[in-house]
């Protein structure tokens, strides 16, 4: 059976990586639209990204009004700024967030309508090109076709999907990550971690995914703890960014299951960062998949050096689900009772959560088949006491 394999037209990585990629950006457009949040459009790699424009001859319109996880208001202001200062391509510069709002931005300019018209449908056609410049090392989103946009009105989280939402070119430079705080250092990297395991243990993967997830697996468990205690670790932030990337290209082409799809409903309910509730989810979710797909999961443990070829599929696999956890620990990343998250309100919520997880379609592309009731009962056990398997 042949596979398609996706990634945008240019990936420039490494210090000066946005200099580099000058060229490619004068060709793709005379006037960009700057996509930023306010933190990220007051940093310096926010200025040196217009006096590289500046430089260029090119003129931009700004639009960074980016306060929290994108909606579908947040997109349309985005399309108003757009068509408002003549713009004909999009630069985003910052987090998931920026990323995700260019890429829903320049398919709504194009094609009209709300975002809510094309949840579930393939986006297609030519878009507004797009360069991804990311400031953290965790969603991928430089490198996918996916962009998540939570609709206002209904609360639920909208995966969008189709080969024009990824981005022309993807400019990686570590330096940007250097000042995320510790609490955006875990979301993220653990975010990417759960790319990587995901697209490895998915029905949709493949030998190219397969090669990217495995290094990023390796490269996040080395290095996420140095990057989360020394932000400074120029090193570490390198090695986070390339797995980023490495995880984002996995997720693109082999997309994600369970965690993904039970993550996006607490997200779009109790406003919990979208990497922090992925975390939360990984030793419940994973540890529902195992039996679907032991000597994947085995392969994970092995090469992080959890496991050896001793050690039976069976083993190595929940040795893993150990890994994971004190990974998290070490993260210091908190329960849905340590966040603060209501537990009545969880409850009351909970089989609404579960249908919006089966829906997105994330769930179906676990090895192991996943029902609503299967949602609903790892849900309840994440009020149980953590660490199953250790």
């Amino acid at each position: 059976m042949s596979r398609e394999f996706y990634i945008p037209n240019k990936i420039l990585t490494g210090n000066g990586a946005l200099e580099g990629a000058a060229p490619y950006i004068k060709q793709k457009g005379k006037k960009p639209l700057l996509v930023s949040g306010p933190n990220t459009s007051k940093a310096p790699c926010f200025d040196e990204l217009k006096k590289l424009l500046d430089k260029l001859e090119m003129s931009y319109g700004v639009f960074c009004d980016i306060t929290g996880e994108p909606t579908d208001t947040i997109v349309n202001s985005c399309v108003k700024a757009y068509k408002d200062n003549e713009c004909d391509s999009f630069i985003a510069i910052g987090g998931g967030s920026a990323l995700d709002t260019m890429k829903a931005a320049a398919a709504l300019a194009v094609m009209g309508g709300k975002i809510a018209d094309y949840m579930g449908k393939q986006i297609d056609g030519k878009l507004p090109s797009m360069a991804a410049i990311p400031t953290t090392a965790g969603t991928g989103s430089e490198a996918t076709k996916f962009t998540v946009i939570t609709d206002v009105a209904t609360g639920v989280k909208m995966l969008l999907s189709g080969p024009s939402l990824i981005p022309d070119i993807a400019i990686v430079d570590y330096d940007y990550c250097v000042s995320a705080p510790k609490s955006i250092t875990a979301a993220t990297g653990l975010d990417a971690l759960t790319h990587a395991i995901e697209s490895y243990t998915s029905k949709k993967a493949q030998p190219l995914t397969d090669t990217v997830a495995l290094s990023a697996v390796k490269r996040i468990f080395k290095y996420l703890p140095a990057a989360y205690n020394d932000g400074n670790d120029v090193k570490a932030r390198e090695e986070m960014s390339i797995a980023a990337l490495e995880a984002g290209i996995a997720i693109n082409n082999a997309s994600v299951t369970i965690v993904h799809g039970m993550s996006r409903p607490i997200g779009a309910n109790f406003h919990i960062p979208h990497g922090i509730s992925n975390a939360m989810l990984l030793e419940k979710c994973l540890g529902f998949a195992l039996d679907g797909a032991y000597d994947r999961f085995a392969e994970l443990a092995r090469a992080i050096g959890a496991a050896d070829k001793s050690d039976s599929d069976k083993s190595a696999a929940e040795t893993l689900i150990m890994a994971i956890n004190e990974l998290c620990k070490e993260c210091e990343i908190p329960t849905l009772a340590e966040y603060g998250i209501d537990k009545k309100k969880f409850y009351s919520v909970m089989d609404k959560m579960a249908e919006d997880a089966i829906a997105s379609g994330s769930p179906s592309n676990t090895i192991k088949t996943v029902t609503k009731d299967d949602v609903i009962a790892i849900y309840r056990s994440l009020w149980e006491q953590y660490n199953t398997y250790g």
